[in-house]
């Protein structure tokens, strides 16, 4: 064949945007049509579902709020059943934001370190029984959980909160005039004991998916178990870690058995973390909805509307650290 009208040949035509997106779907078979047909549907009654939430406690806080006789957002005072009705939820915002940082301060560290051990340290036959019995933790029912914290937790804390007084009282938060340890500093401990084998187990299984070729390289350059763990493991499960995270507040903004048995609430803020009382939004829902009328009802749910918002922000917060980071992450390099 001459080599002269092989060159002079016109270059093959290369099919239109629309011909693919055309030949896309004739190619699609009908099993894959139906899968996306139900994950689409799914999708869409998901924000359906949560738009119905929304409203639902949108319009029944509106009815309790425009009856308020109090600032809603400051007042410290929950009495529904006077005339005119008089609450807020200033105090129960502030115990379930600091019982759930305490949580979260105590919990995120020790599962990240034990999720480490477990995939980097620990020897094969200890690794099984370790993550059995963390697994075992997470099935723990919440009241169980609530009976330990006010039985064996609480009249254990003295010697804990003493020692907090001597060395750290001056600070004020730390401050402790004695009496029983139903604080929110317990409080925040026992929903770290909670949250511990959420995080654990998502972030155990994040450092599991680490390229070994990653691991590999940083070995290959000299660089200790440590080392590797710190510049190939631990960037590669940031996200991961983050979303663990978030998964662990989540259920401590929402805790409820286990606060409402260990906590003394009532509608001060202390300044110490070891001063008895206090209140959570899930603690107080839980403890006033079986007595309430039908207006404290409403008052109630108002209050669950900011818990919602309350995991909305959190979420979207969380959702917007991770994009932030995704383009650091080890996944990417």
């Amino acid at each position: 064949m001459d080599t002269t009208q092989i060159a002079d040949a016109p270059p093959p035509t290369q099919p239109s945007s629309a011909e693919q997106k055309r030949a896309a779907r004739g190619a699609t078979r009908p099993g894959d049509r139906i899968f996306l047909g139900f994950s689409r549907g799914s999708g869409i009654l998901l924000l359906v579902i949560m738009a119905a939430i929304a409203g639902f406690l949108t319009y029944r806080a509106v009815l309790a709020i425009s009856k308020d006789d109090g600032n809603f957002l400051t007042t410290f005072e929950w009495n529904t059943g006077v005339n005119p009705p008089v609450f807020g939820i200033a105090v129960l915002a502030y115990g379930t934001i600091v019982s759930s940082i305490i949580a979260m301060v105590i919990a995120v560290p020790i599962s990240v370190a034990i999720a480490l051990f477990l995939t980097h340290y620990a020897p094969r036959r200890l690794r099984g029984p370790i993550a059995y019995v963390i697994d075992l933790l997470a099935a723990v029912p919440s009241i169980v959980y609530g009976l330990w914290g006010a039985l064996i937790l609480v009249p254990h804390m003295n010697g804990l909160f003493g020692w907090l007084n001597d060395y750290l009282g001056w600070t004020g938060i730390f401050s402790w005039q004695g009496g029983a340890a139903r604080s929110m500093l317990t409080v925040g401990i026992l929903l770290a004991i909670m949250i511990l084998p959420i995080i654990t187990n998502v972030s155990r299984e994040v450092f599991r998916q680490v390229p070994q070729m990653h691991e590999e390289a940083a070995l290959a350059l000299g660089a200790t178990r440590w080392e590797v763990i710190r510049m190939a493991v631990i960037p590669f499960g940031r996200s991961g870690i983050i979303s663990a995270s978030m998964l662990g507040l989540g259920r401590a903004l929402g805790e409820t058995m286990a606060v409402a048995t260990v906590l003394s609430p009532d509608f001060l803020i202390h300044g110490s973390l070891l001063d008895p009382g206090g209140g959570t939004f899930a603690q107080n829902i839980a403890s006033k909805f079986s007595e309430a009328t039908e207006f404290g009802r409403d008052a109630l749910i108002a209050s669950g509307l900011v818990l919602f918002v309350i995991t909305l922000l959190v979420n979207g917060a969380a959702r917007a650290i991770i994009a932030r980071r995704k383009e650091y992450s080890g996944a990417n390099a």
